[in-house]
C-alpha cells in the first residue's frame, strides 16, 4: 500500500472507531429498555469492521488479492440470487456453466487484462449460450421466465459486481500503480450514500418514495444523504485522478445509480416474497443487500472513467 491508501484506511478506521463509540453510549443511555434503531446501528457498525478489515487484507496482496476477493462476493451473490429463483431440472446444465464456467471466466479475462472480451463474455455470448443450455432439457414449462431469470443473476452478480475490479485494468496518465484507490473511492462513496440516505431517513423523512418497494426510502433521506455522499466524494478527490468538480459529479452520478440499483432490487425481493437477500453478514442481510447499489453503480463508472480518463 502506498502513502495514500494507508492515509485512507486511518482515516476510515478513526471514523469507524468514532462510530462505535457513538453506538456504545447510545447503547447505555437506552439501559435495557429495546431499541431497533440503535441496535441496527451497531450491528451495521460491526458488519462494517469486518469488511473494512476484508478489503483492507485484499488490497495488501495487490491486484490478485482483489480481483481473488471479488471472485467469492461474486460466487455468494450469484448463490443468494439463484437461491431465491425457482428452477427446474432441465436449468441444472445452465447454472453449472454460470457458476463455474461464466463465473471464472470472467475474473480469469480481467486477471489477463482482455477488455474487449470480458466486457462482452456474458452479455452476449453466455445471454445466448444459458437458453440453449436449458433448452436441451426439453422443458418448456415458463421457459422465458426461467431463462431470464438465470442471465439476469449472471448480470447482476458476476458482470456488474466485476466492473470493480476491472477498475484495476485502466491506465491512467499520471495514475499508474494506484488504481486500488479508484476502487476504495468508488465503494466508499456508493456504500455512504446508503447509510446517511438510512440516517438523513430516520432523522427527517416524511415523504416515502416508492413504500410498495422500499417503505424505508424517503424524499428527504435520498436528498439528504446523496447530497452529503457526493460532497464526500469531491473531498475524497485527492485519491482519485479526478479534480474536485469532476469526483463531485462523478460522485453524484453514482449515487444516482446506487439508489436506483437499490429500487430494482427491492423490486425483485418483493417479488419473491422476501425482506432480505440473506442472512450473510450480520446488520446487513445478505451480500447482496449491501452490494445492490454498487452493482448498479460500477459498470458505469468504469466505462465513464475508461472513455473519458484512460
Amino acid at each position: 500500500m502506498d502513502r495514500n491508501t494507508l492515509l485512507l484506511f486511518a482515516g476510515i478506521g478513526a471514523v469507524l472507531l468514532l462510530a462505535s463509540l457513538v453506538g456504545f453510549i447510545l447503547k447505555r443511555r437506552a439501559g435495557d429498555t429495546p431499541n431497533s434503531v440503535i441496535d441496527n446501528l451497531n450491528a451495521r457498525i460491526n458488519a462494517w469492521w469486518v469488511m473494512v478489515l476484508v478489503i483492507g487484507t485484499a488490497f495488501l496482496f495487490g491486484n490478485t488479492g482483489v480481483i481473488v476477493l471479488f471472485y467469492g462476493v461474486s460466487f455468494y451473490a450469484l448463490r443468494e440470487f439463484m437461491t431465491l429463483t425457482p428452477t427446474r431440472r432441465s436449468d441444472y446444465p445452465a447454472l453449472v456453466a454460470a457458476f463455474y464456467f461464466a463465473l471464472p471466466v470472467q475474473y480469469l479475462l480481467i486477471g489477463i487484462d482482455w477488455y474487449g472480451m470480458f466486457s462482452i463474455f456474458i452479455p452476449v455470448y453466455l445471454f445466448l449460450l444459458l437458453p440453449i443450455l436449458a433448452s436441451l432439457g426439453g422443458d418448456t414449462t415458463r421457459f422465458l421466465e426461467r431463462a431470464s431469470k438465470v442471465q439476469w443473476g449472471l448480470m447482476i452478480a458476476v458482470y456488474c459486481i466485476s466492473a470493480v475490479p476491472a477498475l484495476l485494468t485502466l491506465d491512467i496518465p499520471g495514475y499508474e500503480g494506484r488504481n486500488l484507490l479508484l476502487i476504495a473511492w468508488l465503494v466508499i462513496v456508493v456504500q455512504l450514500s446508503d447509510v446517511l440516505q438510512y440516517v438523513c431517513g430516520k432523522l427527517a423523512g416524511k415523504h416515502k418514495i416508492a413504500p410498495l418497494l422500499s417503505p424505508s426510502k424517503t424524499v428527504e433521506g435520498f436528498v439528504g444523504g446523496v447530497a452529503l455522499a457526493t460532497l464526500v466524494g469531491a473531498l475524497l478527490c485527492w485519491i482519485t485522478p479526478f479534480s474536485f468538480w469532476q469526483a463531485a459529479a462523478l460522485a453524484l452520478l453514482v449515487n444516482l445509480l446506487g439508489f436506483a440499483g437499490g429500487l430494482v432490487m427491492s423490486a425483485i425481493k418483493r417479488d419473491r416474497g422476501v425482506k432480505d437477500w440473506g442472512h450473510m453478514i450480520e446488520g446487513h442481510g445478505g451480500m447482496l443487500d449491501r452490494l445492490d447499489s454498487v452493482c448498479f453503480a460500477a459498470p458505469i463508472f468504469f466505462h465513464v472513467v475508461r472513455y473519458w480518463w484512460a
